[in-house]
């Protein structure tokens, strides 16, 4: 395997940081696994679950003493601080570095990387995978098996980066699909970005609009509830993910208000077959997924 032996490094070891590095660690044991504790002295209990798993080998206190001699560094931080963190590794790691990251935005950290020149060393990333639940400590190695896992290379990313992060998804058990930042995005905010603001805004009505008995939070049932679950994920990481794809989710959000603004249309002509027919089509494809 090419990454025996390798040392890799973690900024950040949450969820989706410690799904992949659990899998790495399973598939390869003799690679080296160290995280950046940014709260040293005061090790996060995720971290020192990591420590005892024996999933890392060790944290580091300081970026530049603990990283300079990594062979691959993941950004697993929220998608706006990973951005930060490139200009403190640009000026010590290895010429044949691979950073890499997990965030669901893309074009952010591109641009950056552009910016940096940093552009021989990158190659984002997005497992397209996870749960509303939060920390190295609700992480494993099923959560990943069978998702996509997004590469979004730079024009000067070498082939053999391309490869070894390839071979890093067969260890997650994750499907490689490459494609273009911009691409990455506008899918993202599609697909997850903007029914996350969905679910959220769904809560917010229901809270706002429910009387003194609480009769809508008492009663709902299994529709508000998987319409909501991902209404329990972390603020801090969405309030970052929104921020930094905020065109791609306007873009989609209008066109979203504008399926509500027809329905309502519908409603208010009591349009029977436009409803039924807005139910079938939405039914139809859904089905193909």
């Amino acid at each position: 395997m090419i990454i025996e032996n390798k040392k890799i490094g973690f900024i950040g070891l949450g969820l989706i940081g410690g799904c992949v590095a659990r899998c790495i660690k399973k598939a390869s044991p003799s690679t080296e696994i160290i995280a950046y504790n940014n709260r040293y002295p005061d090790v996060k209990p995720g971290l020192k679950q990591a420590l005892e798993d024996g999933v890392i080998s060790r944290l580091e206190k300081s970026i530049e003493d603990g990283f300079g001699d990594c062979d691959i560094i993941f950004l697993c931080a929220p998608v706006r601080i990973n951005v930060e963190y490139l200009a403190k590794l640009k000026n010590i790691i290895k010429p044949d570095c691979i950073i890499t990251d997990v965030g669901s935005v893309k074009s952010n950290i591109h641009a950056a990387v552009t910016e940096l020149g940093m552009e021989e060393n990158f190659i984002g990333g997005h497992p397209m995978a996870g749960t509303e639940k939060t920390g190295y400590e609700n992480s494993s190695v099923d959560i990943l098996t069978g998702a996509f896992y997004l590469l979004t290379p730079t024009g000067k990313t070498p082939e053999f980066f391309i490869d070894t992060m390839k071979e890093i998804i067969d260890c997650c058990k994750c499907r490689a699909f490459v494609l273009e930042p911009g691409d990455h995005d506008m899918a993202a905010a599609a697909i997850s970005h903007v029914p996350h603001v969905l679910s959220y805004a769904l809560v917010n009505t229901v809270q706002d609009n429910d009387n003194e008995q609480q009769y809508m939070k008492q009663f709902a049932a299994g529709g508000f509830r998987d319409m909501t679950r991902i209404a329990a994920s972390s603020p801090e990481m969405w309030q970052s993910i929104v921020l930094s794809n905020k065109d791609c989710i306007i873009e989609f959000m209008n066109s979203y208000i504008g399926q509500l603004e027809a329905f309502k249309k519908m409603l208010d002509e009591d349009d029977e077959k436009a409803i039924y027919d807005f139910f079938k089509k939405s039914k139809e494809y859904r089905d193909t997924f």
